[in-house]
């Protein structure tokens, strides 16, 4: 037993933990962002590669596979930039520290995160019963400000009259995103990544699969109004949530904010 333990101590199993929290913490950036297939094909070829040239001391296949290893990480950094972008943020942002956070955050602070969730939803009932397409995209963590300059600077309070009027069919900014950030609408007509996962179904259009592109790139809230059927969804964590009710959106619109 003494020697077992000579081997193995205390450094070993915090050394295990580590790297399982990393992992963890990659697996669940990769599922949010839709890239989970290629995340597994590349652990399993990692496994293969330990199994092969460290534990079967195959040389040959073992030193080929080396090679893809050393080049593959350089590969790996250019393909998934913004998801590890977004690993490192959520792993900076307090959500990482959430039990720290939540000791010293203030009533006034939560309440004031809930200040935009009664104006989108009042504005989205109105947009659905008329069914005026939108597009709403509420900044958690993670900043939108690359997403925020591919559109028109508004930088007002948010009221449900001018989210209204920015979607009004014959209005310029009705085709594109409407951003709000730190309880404001920053910016609307904004240009967002385009989903291509396949598993969404065919009548969804451009507006869902932006929604949900943007929900696998950030953490963003992405609510969206159907022009043909009047239907409201939001998008969050890389899943998309169809047809809700006023009160379905104002109950998941508000337990997220109350954990933003």
């Amino acid at each position: 037993m003494n020697s077992i333990f000579s081997i193995f101590g205390i450094k070993d199993l915090l050394d295990i933990l580590l790297v399982a929290t990393m992992l963890y913490y990659l697996y669940r950036t990769m599922k949010d962002s839709g890239s989970l297939n290629i995340f597994i094909g590349v652990l399993a070829f990692v496994i293969a590669w330990v199994v092969m040239y460290k534990i079967l001391d195959m040389r040959l296949i073992g030193t080929i596979m080396d090679k893809f290893i050393d080049i593959g990480l350089f590969i790996l950094v250019i393909l998934f930039q913004d998801q590890i972008k977004r690993f490192l943020i959520e792993l900076g942002s307090h959500k990482g520290w959430g039990f720290i956070s939540n000791v010293f955050r203030h009533k006034s602070q939560a309440a004031e995160a809930k200040q935009w969730v009664m104006p989108v939803v009042y504005a989205c009932m109105s947009m659905s019963k008329s069914k005026t397409g939108a597009l709403i995209v509420i900044q958690r963590q993670i900043p939108l400000d690359d997403y925020e300059h591919t559109g028109d600077v508004i930088d007002a309070k948010i009221n449900t009259r001018l989210i209204e009027n920015i979607f009004f069919k014959n209005s310029p900014l009705h085709d594109g995103a409407l951003i709000i950030a730190d309880n404001k609408i920053k910016s609307a007509g904004c240009i967002l990544p385009v989903s291509h996962d396949t598993s969404l179904p065919r009548y969804l259009g451009l507006r869902h699969r932006s929604a949900l592109g943007i929900a696998q790139a950030t953490d963003a809230i992405a609510v969206v109004v159907s022009e043909e059927t009047g239907n409201i969804s939001y998008a969050h964590k890389g899943e998309l949530h169809q047809k809700l009710s006023s009160t379905d959106l104002e109950h998941a619109l508000s337990q997220l904010a109350e954990s933003n």
